[in-house]
Parts: structure tokens; sequence; C-alpha cells
């Protein structure tokens, strides 16, 4: 009888551990952040051991109170971004305390849970309409680039969301909402250029059309995952990141094919002198703020992730513009926000990585991505690796910035603990 109840005490604790994990992963943590809780749970629950691997939808735990084990795995097949929801579980297992009863836990998962997401439909939409916008103003985009990406942009996120409801293939989600938006952006533009009435940055809007589609969260927590030498969940990531952008890339690539639209040229900017500058400026913080709203963070993490978003983008763009090399730039970029995220966390409730994301996402060179796409299918494959090359670049800076900015911030991540 005793070591049913130990048994049967050993089984719900590793339950309630195995929860808190699998809503993590789930909620788009990376592979640190949903051991480490899971860790600091365990020891709340008072079991004598807990291992755990996490890869990007699975999670397979061993628990151990004295001579009883037991090893569970769970499947976590929704993958998306819940950055509210990450912050929430931080606080639930700030406030655990030693012997923790297991019931306390499982209530405050269930509240967890039960959290309705801060922004409604159209409230989502509208966010990625504005911050895709403003990315497209960032690429030089003109009023009219801008406004037909805003109502391309849109109508995707509306396209997706439906779907995504309907439990559609993740990947068939993506390359039919990016057809979406770049069939509608296409065929606004090219309505307005024949009637002599847009102008033709093809490129800036083409792309920025799509920029919702960008998986920045698994794409950072990829990396943070290799610095962490964490190689099967960096990996998973990775692969679901590449195929995510293919799946995209291909959707944009081919409604360009099939309109006959050019590459175009490197655009110059619309506004010069200090106007530029604040245009800059806002449209840096309108976008973070946007990809925040889409990452569910609450309203207090949105106007941080704005405000840091407003400060290091502008700062990469000039740096760019002075001819420093654009990875480099980038890296630069990404540590300051790592440290602007930094020490926002320490004086509140959002974690770093739903404040850092949001701020980097509008870095992803995604016109170089799009340029070696169309010249892989064009069959000019030294434009197309130069281009794949320079992109790649630049997202591997994006991560090493943040990685740096980490390990200067947390003895945790420089340090092997």
């Amino acid at each position: 009888m005793e070591d049913d109840r130990v048994t049967q005490s050993l089984v719900r604790r590793s339950a309630a551990v195995l929860r808190l994990g699998s809503l993590l992963l789930g909620a788009g943590a990376g592979s640190y952040r949903v051991k480490d809780s899971m860790r600091r749970a365990a020891e709340a629950l008072d079991l004598h051991e807990h291992r755990a691997q996490v890869t990007l939808t699975e999670i397979t735990t061993t628990a151990r109170d004295g001579d009883h084990v037991r090893t569970e795995v769970i499947e976590q097949r929704d993958v998306g971004v819940n950055a509210d929801r990450i912050d929430a579980i931080a606080g639930v297992v700030e406030r655990l305390g030693p012997r923790t009863d297991v019931a306390a836990l499982e209530s405050a998962l269930d509240d967890v849970e039960r959290a309705p997401r801060h922004y409604g439909p159209v409230a989502s939409v509208l966010a990625v309409a504005l911050a895709c916008a403003a990315f497209a103003f960032l690429n030089n985009g003109g009023p009219i680039v801008c406004s037909a990406v805003l109502l391309a942009a849109g109508l995707g996120q509306t396209v997706r969301r439906r779907l995504q409801h309907a439990r559609l293939n993740k990947f068939a989600v993506t390359a039919l909402a990016a057809a979406v938006s770049s069939t509608l952006y296409v065929g606004v533009v090219l309505g307005l250029e024949s009637l002599d009435f847009a102008d033709t940055s093809h490129e800036a809007g083409l792309v920025s059309a799509v920029l919702y589609l960008v998986p920045g969260f698994p794409l950072v927590t990829a990396v943070l995952d290799f610095v962490r030498m964490d190689l099967s969940a960096g990996l998973t990531r990775l692969a679901y990141v590449t195929v995510t952008l293919l799946s995209a890339g291909m959707s944009v690539w081919a409604v360009s094919w099939l309109a006959g639209l050019e590459l175009d040229g490197p655009a110059s900017a619309v506004l010069d002198g200090p106007l530029l500058l604040v245009m800059r400026v806002v449209a840096s913080a309108v976008a973070a703020a946007g990809f925040a709203m889409l990452f569910n963070s609450s309203p207090k993490a949105v106007a941080v992730a704005a405000l840091i978003g407003g400060i290091a983008n502008p700062a990469r763009i000039y740096l760019v513009e002075s001819g420093v090399a654009p990875q480099a730039a980038s890296l630069v970029a990404a540590c300051v926000v790592g440290l602007l995220a930094a020490l926002a966390a320490s004086r509140g409730r959002p974690s770093r990585v739903t404040l850092s994301v949001p701020a980097v996402v509008i870095m992803v060179p995604g016109v170089m991505v799009y340029r070696s796409l169309v010249h892989l299918n064009e069959g000019e494959v030294s434009a197309a690796l130069a281009n794949g090359v320079e992109a790649s670049f630049v997202i591997m800076g994006i991560g090493v910035g943040l990685a740096v900015s980490r390990m200067l911030t947390d003895r945790n991540w420089a340090f092997e603990r």
C-alpha cells in the first residue's frame, strides 16, 4: 500500500511538471527555459531527480522519488507563440516554494491555460498590417507601396487565422497566406502602375507584405539553443524555420513570376534629413509593437518592445548606410536589443525573449532571401548563393548579438553549470 501511494504521488507530480513544460513549449519558449522551469518545479514538488530532453515538438522526462522512477513522453503539436503565457508561467515558477503542494501548481497552471489572449482578431490583423507597412517604409517603400502592404498583410493574416483554426497543415497555411498577401499586393500595385499612379519598388512591398510569416521566435530560440549546446532542440527549430521560410518564399516567388515582376535595384529613401530619422524611429517602434501584439505580449511588454525597436533598428540602418557590413551592424543592433531587454526584464514581469524578438524580427533580411530564391529559380546559381550567404550571415549576426548580450548579463549563460 505504501508503494502504491508513493507511485501515485510520483505520477501526479511528474505529470504536473510535464504539463508545465508542455505549456511553455507550446507557447514558443526555448529549450533552456523549458528545462530550467521544469527542474525548478520538480525541486519545489520534492522530486529527488528530474531529467528532460526537449525538441521543438516533444518532451521526454524521467522523474525519480526514492526508488521509484517514472519516464513520460509528450508530443506538443501546437507550434506557436504566446509571449504572455511564457511570462505568466515564469511568474508561477518564481512563486514556487519548498515542498509546494502539487494541487497548488495544478491550479496555477489551470489559471494560465484559461487566460484569454490580450488581443482579438481585429486588433491582431490591424497590428500585423501596420507592422508590415512600417517595415515597407523601412525598406524605402513609398506611400503607395506602404498602403498596398497594409491591405495585403491584413488580408493575409485574416486568411491565416481562419486556416489555423481549421487545423490545416502549418506549412500549407504559410504558403497559402503568403500567396494571398503577395497576390493582393501585386494586383494593387500593378493596377495603379497601369494608371501611372504608383512607384515601382516591388521588392520592398512584396517582401514586407509577408513579413508576418517569418518565424521570429523559433529563429531566435534556435540560435540560443545552439549557444547552450542543446543541438537536438536547435536543429529541429532551425529545420522548422527553414521549411517555413521556403513555404512563404516559394509562394511569393510564384506570384511574382506569374505577374512578370522584375528584380529591383536598391531603392532610395523617400525622405531625407531629420524627418527621415524621425520616421524611421516611429516606423521601427510601430513594427516592433505590431509583432509584439501578434505574439500576444502584454500591453506593457508591447510598449517596451516598441521603445527598444525604435532605438536599435534606426541605429542599425545608420551603420549600414555609413558603410558598416550588414551582418556587423545587425550583430551590434541585436546586442543592444538584448541588453535593453535584460534591463527592462530586471524591472518588471516581461521576460527578455518576449521583449527582444519583436525588435529583431524587423532586422531579418527578407529582400535578400527573396532575391536568392528568384535567382535560384532562374538558374543564376552564383547570384543566388551571394544573396543567400549574405542573408545567412545577417541572420547569424542577429543571433550572435542576442547571445552575446545574454552572456554579458547572465552567468548561467556565460559559464557552464
